[in-house]
């Protein structure tokens, strides 16, 4: 019985991506390249500085010691929270305020597992912070998808066990964090992207939570029947 609904941040309630890229890209203009949109979506679900490190690659193989790239990652971060200081409730994705009202009024509690240190300021900007019965965001979540550390702080806040929740993640990393924790997982997104997820929608918007349980139960069945 689902009890508890995890929602990761970035792609899922939010996009944030197009802020990420902004920091990104200035970053490596600092250091004397470029970096494309279609690069910077291979860097979805990676923490920031494993993100930096791809970016150092790109760069042509860019060495930096570790303070290094301490340093940096905060500066590209000082830029991104620079950014989302602006953003706007309009901003949500669509659908995803009524998707959350449906699951409340089941009685299920909500949770946000987030590997960002800037989601509680995204939260407020957007007028989202109160949306969730937990919050697990960068500060307290240490280990980077795909190991489940995010997610299962976020289940233990809400006093459940990973079988009682459902995860809704728009990252293969994260899909296969979510399995590993052993959650019932959500793709948000295109299914050739997010193979793992034990169901996959294009987004919240048009969907209820009711049908998506009932089609859940059915595949679960399904994957049991095979097994």
């Amino acid at each position: 019985m689902i009890k508890g609904c995890i929602f990761n941040l970035d792609g899922v309630v939010v996009d944030t991506a197009k802020y990420h890229y902004i920091a990104w890209r200035r970053l490596a203009n600092q250091l004397g390249f470029d970096i494309s949109p279609e690069q910077h979506e291979t860097l979805r679900g990676l923490s920031r500085m494993g993100s930096l490190e791809q970016i150092l690659e790109w760069g042509g193989g860019i060495y930096m010691t570790e303070a290094e790239k301490l340093h940096w990652g905060d500066v590209k971060n000082n830029w991104y929270v620079e950014l989302i200081l602006h953003m706007k409730p309009e901003e949500v994705l669509p659908g995803v305020l009524d998707f959350i009202r449906q699951v409340r009024d089941e009685g299920i509690a909500v949770a946000l597992s987030s590997a960002s240190r800037s989601a509680r300021s995204v939260l407020r900007t957007t007028q989202l912070e109160s949306c969730f019965d937990a919050i697990i965001d960068g500060n307290q979540s240490r280990k980077p998808k795909p190991h489940p550390e995010g997610f299962l702080m976020a289940a233990n806040a809400l006093r459940l066990c990973p079988s009682e929740c459902l995860v809704f993640e728009d990252s293969a990393l994260g899909v296969v964090a979510g399995v590993v924790g052993k959650f019932h997982v959500v793709g948000i997104g295109k299914p050739e992207y997010l193979p793992k997820a034990h169901c996959v929608i294009p987004g919240f918007e048009g969907q209820s939570f009711a049908a998506l349980l009932e089609k859940m139960h059915l595949q679960t069945s399904l994957v049991l029947m095979n097994e």
